[in-house]
């Protein structure tokens, strides 16, 4: 793999400067199985080397362990690095289907001091309401959001898996830097109005799992049959049973366009997520997750493959045929 360096946009209009590309954390000490802590390490290190420049966690992964897993990294490359966390979600640790959902002010002003001493920073970077809780006023969550700004513990705000009604409620409160939603050639749903809103207000979009955790890259088929045990995609409706042979079929078009291009389905899902900035007027940041430095490679390369209208075409259709919902809830 090459190792030219990608190139930078601003996330969001007056938002921070980062590579095209950025990196998903969570999956190097949470929720994907066993991992090789030293290869993960050694994997945040190559992002940077090749202009990754955004890198995601929450407090919620491992209950704050990717938070500390990270720490050190940042830390020692902090004047280079744009730091995004998250609030709002906590997991039962007996029953990690249970999920909390906070957004009211003491919960928000705790959570951003625990994440600040986690990550040992005065300042983070991008800090996003990871979920709405519908109970709380959103003007009053940002407004919380807000005054952490002011006071200098975070640069800019961000919104996760919102709508188009609440990003504008939000924008209206404090500027919003970034919405961070699934986006991929399996998730679409983001372009039926929170696109369109984010362009608008001048917001910036970082897709997550833009390669459908996975999926699309042709790694596994059945999540039940070839995943560990301790990894949730086994519990995801679109990778288990009926739901992943069908869509399992849908690759099909994605693997014509890769051989056209000398590239891997990967880099194709990529490809296109990236392709989608020009086509929505907005700048977009996916943030594919990794622990291998040969994956960050492959993966930063993709920014540099055009896809063509044809190519665009035959991969349209895919999404509509997706079987199963994002999440078991």
């Amino acid at each position: 793999m090459g190792s030219e360096k990608i190139k930078t946009v601003e996330l969001g209009t007056g938002g921070p400067r980062v590579g095209v590309q950025g990196l998903g954390c969570m999956g190097m000490s949470f929720a994907y199985g066993p991992t090789d802590a030293d290869e993960a390490r050694a994997t945040l290190e190559r992002a940077l080397e090749l202009g990754v420049t955004l890198y995601d966690t929450a407090d919620v992964y491992g209950a704050g362990e990717n938070e500390k897993f990270i720490a050190p990294f940042i830390r020692a490359n902090r004047a280079e690095v744009v730091l995004a966390t998250k609030f709002a979600l906590s997991v039962d640790p007996e029953d990690p289907s249970k999920r909390t959902i906070r957004n009211d002010r003491p919960y928000i002003r705790r959570s951003v001091e625990d994440s600040l001493q986690r990550l040992g920073v005065d300042e983070i970077d991008l800090y996003y309401m990871h979920r709405r809780d519908v109970a709380v006023p959103l003007e009053e969550t940002v407004g919380a959001m807000a005054e952490l700004v002011a006071e200098g513990k975070v640069k800019h705000l961000g919104l996760s898996e919102v709508t188009a009604a609440e990003l504008r409620a939000a924008q209206a409160v404090h500027p919003i830097a970034a919405v961070q939603s699934e986006w991929s050639l399996f998730s679409r749903d983001v372009e039926n109005g929170v696109v369109a809103a984010a362009a608008e207000l001048g917001v910036g979009f970082v897709p997550y799992s833009p390669l459908g955790r996975g999926f699309l890259t042709g790694a596994f088929v059945n999540a039940d049959k070839e995943l560990d045990a301790s990894d949730f995609r086994r519990q995801q409706p679109r990778f288990t049973g009926a739901n992943a042979t069908a869509n399992a079929a849908l690759l099909e078009p994605v693997r014509r366009v890769a051989a056209a291009h000398d590239a891997t389905l990967g880099q194709i899902a990529l490809a296109w997520v990236q392709q989608q900035a020009a086509g929505h007027g907005l700048a977009v940041v996916p943030i594919p997750g990794t622990r291998k430095r040969s994956r960050v490679e492959e993966n930063t390369a993709a920014t540099r493959i055009e896809l063509s209208e044809q190519d665009l075409a035959l991969l349209e259709p895919i999404a509509a045929q997706v079987a199963g919902p994002r999440y078991a809830d």
